[in-house]
């Protein structure tokens, strides 16, 4: 059953799991995250997560999420802010905006909105690129 909620790789790298909230549940408002965190459940609020937030393909998630390594797998629909990696993979649907040094879309995610890629120095400089991502199979 671990395998279940663990994504590709995910665990290695992501740190200490505290938990997660699985299909069937319905959460408002904030939610506050130390370690990683896994979500399929219908959320909306804010998100903020001090290690990794997985959006599992059963996760309908609506507001702000702010975190270090955010993987979507199912639907998001609000701003991403990230100080690391955001993944849309293969299943996940992004619709907002995305403030990240790094943004990965695998073949199959979409991703529809503002794109800020921020560098190191994220509050000196920041590049805006429009986005509009569909991948046909």
């Amino acid at each position: 059953m671990a395998g279940k909620w663990f994504g590709k790789g995910e665990q290695g790298e992501a740190g200490e799991w505290i938990g997660f909230l699985d299909k069937g549940v319905k959460l408002e408002g904030t939610l506050e995250l130390t370690g990683t965190f896994r979500i399929d459940a219908a959320v909306k609020g804010n998100i903020i997560s001090g290690q990794s937030l997985i959006l599992g393909e059963n996760a309908k998630v609506e507001g702000q999420i702010e975190g270090n390594h955010i993987v979507v797998g199912g639907r998001f629909d609000g701003v991403i802010l990230a100080k690391g990696r955001v993944e849309i993979q293969a299943k996940g649907v992004v619709t907002g905006e995305i403030h990240s040094p790094c943004l990965v879309i695998e073949a199959g995610g979409i991703f529809d909105g503002r794109c800020h890629m921020l560098g190191s120095s994220e509050a000196a400089r920041s590049v805006t690129i429009p986005i509009r991502a569909t991948s046909e199979a």
